[in-house]
């Protein structure tokens, strides 16, 4: 019976933090923020919380997530969702020694379309560079297959 207080008083002390926690579109926010900009696409707080506390907030936050990505870009943690969820990415920014701004970006299809626009160009951009490659090796090649058979004419004359 001990044990069993005792777990699930640490349980609740290690949940504590996000109890309180607020979420935009889904996604996590820890609690008591100053918020710096609130569209319905976009919301961005700053914390007077250390740089690694928010990042490590947010590893065990999205920790279950499978198709969450993150990219350490040094000053700044960018974590960005590869599934079907409202909200498209997370920036954690160190903007001091203990502050620290979260943005959170909604979905949009500017963003989709224009993946999908790069993509379709891209494609007929490397087609086209194997054409011409693929041209210039069938050009070269029947030239110096062509040259020998030249010779041998021009001599028998």
């Amino acid at each position: 019976m001990k044990k069993w207080v005792f777990l699930t008083t640490l349980l609740l002390t290690c949940l504590l933090g996000y109890a309180w926690a607020d979420d935009f579109l889904g996604a996590p926010l820890p609690p008591d923020g100053e918020t710096i900009i609130s569209r319905e696409d976009r919301i961005e707080k700053r914390y007077s919380v250390p740089y690694h506390e928010l990042i490590k907030f947010y590893k065990d936050a999205l920790k279950d997530f499978k198709y969450v990505k993150a990219w350490d870009r040094g000053d700044s943690v960018y974590m960005e969702d590869h599934l079907n969820r409202p909200w498209h990415s997370i920036t954690i920014i160190q903007d001091g020694e203990n502050v620290t701004r979260v943005l959170i970006i909604k979905d949009n299809w500017t963003w989709i379309i224009g993946t999908l626009v790069i993509r379709f160009i891209g494609v007929f951009v490397v087609l086209f560079v194997l054409y011409a490659a693929l041209s210039l090796a069938g050009a070269v090649i029947s030239r110096l297959v062509d040259r020998p058979k030249k010779k041998k004419a021009s001599a028998a004359t």
